[in-house]
C-alpha cells in the first residue's frame, strides 16, 4: 500500500464507508444525472424590462458600462462611439462567431476590424456572450474559435455584445442553458463568468481596476 491509498482508507474508515459502498455512489450517479438546483436568489425572478434593467443596474455597480441599442445593426456603431470616449485607436479584434461576422462593420468606415485570438497587442476586443445573469450583472462567455478566450484577458478593453433574448435570472439557468447546447457531460474547454473589469484589492486595500485582466468592461445589450 502506497500512501495515497494508506489516505484514502483513514478517509474511508473515518467515514464509515467502503471501497465498494453501493448506496453511496448510487447517491453520487443520481445527482449527476439530475442536476438539482441549487439556491436561486429572488432577485433574479423577474421579466422582460425589469431584467434587463436589473442586469444594467448589477453590471454598472461593479465599474462595467453598458449601452443598449435597438438592434444587431446599430452595434459597429456602439463599438466606434465606445473606442471614441476612451479615445482609443478605431480598431478592434473579434473571434470567428457568426452573429460578430454578420454586423453589418462597413457601415463605419473608420473602424478596423481584425478576427483572431489577441497576441497581448490589442487594445480592444469584441466577444459574443453566451448569456447575461441579472442577478449579478454576469455575462457568459465559451471559448473557442467563435469567442477566443485571450479576448477576455488580454487587451485593456473588453467589449462584450449581449443580446437581451439571452438575459437569464440567475446561474442556474446558464447550466441548464448550457447542458442543452452541449449535452450531458460535456462541455467547452472553457467557460468564464465576467462580473465587472479586472480588479483587485489586494494592496493596502486600495481598488485597482486592470490588476488581472481588462481595466474596462463594456457591455452592448441588443434589443429588449
Amino acid at each position: 500500500m502506497n500512501a495515497r491509498d494508506s489516505i484514502l482508507s483513514k478517509i474511508r474508515r473515518s467515514r464509515l464507508s467502503s471501497p465498494d459502498d453501493s448506496a453511496r455512489r448510487a447517491t453520487v450517479t443520481e445527482r449527476l444525472r439530475s442536476h438539482p438546483a441549487g439556491i436561486v436568489p429572488a432577485r433574479g425572478a423577474v421579466e422582460g424590462e425589469a431584467r434587463i434593467a436589473l442586469f444594467v443596474e448589477k453590471a454598472e455597480a461593479v465599474f462595467a458600462s453598458v449601452a443598449r441599442v435597438a438592434s444587431s445593426a446599430e452595434v459597429p456603431g456602439a463599438v466606434a462611439a465606445y473606442l471614441r470616449s476612451k479615445n482609443l485607436p478605431q480598431a478592434i479584434r473579434r473571434g470567428e462567431d457568426p452573429r460578430l461576422a454578420a454586423l453589418p462593420f462597413d457601415t463605419e468606415p473608420q473602424l478596423a476590424v481584425s478576427v483572431g485570438p489577441s497576441d497581448g497587442h490589442d487594445l480592444a476586443g469584441l466577444s459574443q456572450a453566451l448569456a447575461g445573469v441579472a442577478e449579478t450583472g454576469t455575462v457568459v462567455l465559451t471559448s473557442g474559435r467563435d469567442n477566443p478566450t485571450t479576448l477576455n484577458f488580454l487587451p485593456e478593453h473588453h467589449l462584450v455584445v449581449v443580446s437581451a433574448e439571452d438575459l437569464v435570472g440567475d446561474y442556474e439557468t446558464v447550466w441548464a442553458k448550457v447542458r442543452s447546447i452541449w449535452g450531458a457531460g460535456s462541455m467547452p474547454r472553457a467557460l468564464n463568468m465576467i462580473t465587472g473589469p479586472s480588479r483587485s484589492g489586494d494592496i493596502e486595500q486600495t481598488m485597482l481596476l486592470g490588476a488581472h485582466g481588462p481595466r474596462s468592461l463594456h457591455l452592448i445589450v441588443v434589443g429588449g
